[in-house]
């Protein structure tokens, strides 16, 4: 592995954009620290660890951001806005016919939605910095009677943050664009990672002092960790996990040249919908908790919404089934047979037994049917699983998240994505990859 690691830094290109890389990371966690003007961070820090935010939408928004919601720093919106536009225009693309048609139009369709999505942005990113700018503005005094903005802020307060938060926005978006264009991996994905793995070295630092003060855990540890290596390759597993669909090219003679007659597949993933759902259900789960929050002193709303904690089963079976239907729901927008079935006619291409055009559409969502049901019950249980181990092996819930969930998955993904972009670079120099050897025979 240190062999492999060393023939990164040889190739002069790779090297390039690996450091560029880093070096983009290390801006965009420099940044999470910088507080927005006029905000009492340790005030705002003492009412989230009051209202443990863990199992609210605050807490979901926070650990994509890598804490700096908390905080509320110049990156406190984090690249959410980006993934909320991106989300809301691909949904529009299933029903909208102007985004339908930019989606066929190729290369020139795919500038006009990014133009589209980075105004989109914009807007989100704008109307979110109001709404939190209006929320710390109202945030009652914490037990110690200190203010997380000082009373009788006015229209001032409200302008600065907003540009602040939305300009903050738009420089992680270019980052992102950045390392995409000129780094190693996709760089909006890696700038969620980086948000989420932030967090991992509080939560094992928490779950060490705990196994200091508590010397009967040393069995529980080992037996964690090694639930963990298992989760971890599980989560590899089904991320990597694909059904294959043959396909075949009939030949076509055009002038003096053949064209077609190669047989090829299509590669159907078992998780189309990715992490997608989880996030989906967590945002609708979450919302009873949350209001919660702005109730505290109500008994009745108090007894309702604690049956939306992760405390009780209740909540892992709704949660579950929320994942499932939100899987074929985002699968149904991300693939659609019907447009596989037309390219692969206009084409000239044909699954073997089937018939080309509508018989060719029933088939491959028959198939896609099939093995979404098993990548949404694994997301279902993938994301209650850090609630099983956090009231089974009583953990900190910080260190539960890591066995499971919306950053289990991201991390996973976001890092197979990247090694396979290194790889690339390894094998086409003829290099020793990380998964699989690159060095031709003759050269050995």
């Amino acid at each position: 592995m240190i062999q492999k690691i060393q023939s990164v830094f040889k190739i002069p290109e790779l090297r390039k954009r690996v450091v560029f890389t880093l070096a983009i990371l290390v801006v965009y966690r420099v940044g999470g620290h910088i507080p927005v003007p006029g905000i009492n961070a340790e005030a705002l820090g003492a009412w989230f660890n009051d209202i443990s935010s863990s199992g609210t939408l605050f807490g979901l928004y926070d650990m994509f951001v890598g804490g700096a919601f908390q905080k509320a720093t110049i990156f406190a919106l984090g690249i959410m806005p980006y993934i909320s536009a991106s989300i809301i225009i691909q949904l529009l693309g299933a029903v909208v016919p102007y985004f339908q048609k930019l989606q066929k139009e190729g290369e020139e369709g795919r500038k006009k939605i990014t133009q589209l999505t980075r105004y989109g942005t914009v807007l989100i990113s704008a109307m979110q910095a109001w709404g939190v700018s209006m929320f710390l503005k109202r945030l009652p005094p914490t037990s110690s009677g200190e203010y997380v903005v000082p009373p009788g802020s006015g229209i001032g307060f409200t302008v600065l943050t907003v540009i602040t938060l939305t300009c903050g926005t738009i420089f992680i978006m270019w980052l992102g664009e950045q390392i995409s264009e000129r780094g190693i991996g996709n760089g909006i994905s890696l700038i969620i990672m980086i948000g989420i793995v932030a967090r991992y070295p509080d939560s094992f630092m928490r779950e060490a002092i705990q196994l200091i003060n508590v010397h009967q855990r040393y069995l529980v540890e080992l037996f964690l960790l090694f639930i963990m290596f298992w989760t971890v390759a599980a989560v590899i597993l089904i991320t990597q996990g694909t059904r294959k669909i043959p396909v075949q090219y009939a030949k076509r003679v055009i002038g003096r040249k053949v064209y077609g007659g190669q047989s090829t597949h299509i590669p159907m993933r078992v998780t189309t919908a990715g992490v997608m759902p989880i996030i989906f259900a967590q945002s609708i789960i979450f919302i009873p908790q949350t209001i919660a929050t702005f109730f505290g002193k109500d008994s009745f709303i108090q007894s309702i919404a604690q049956y939306f904690t992760y405390q009780y089963e209740i909540y892992w079976i709704v949660e579950g089934l929320l994942i499932i239907f939100f899987t074929y729901f985002y699968t149904a927008i991300a693939f659609n047979p019907v447009d596989v079935a037309d390219n692969m006619k206009k084409h000239g291409g044909f699954i073997p037994g089937v018939r080309p055009g509508k018989k060719t559409a029933e088939f491959i969502d028959n198939i896609l049917t099939k093995i979404t049901l098993p990548g949404s019950i694994f997301l279902a249980l993938i994301a209650v699983f850090p609630y099983f181990i956090n009231n089974v092996f009583k953990v900190d819930y910080g260190f539960a998240t890591i066995y499971g969930g919306t950053g289990l998955l991201i991390v996973v993904g976001v890092a197979l994505d990247t090694l396979q972009q290194i790889e690339s670079h390894l094998l086409m120099r003829h290099y020793d990859g990380f998964m699989k050897t690159g060095r031709i025979r003759g050269r050995r």
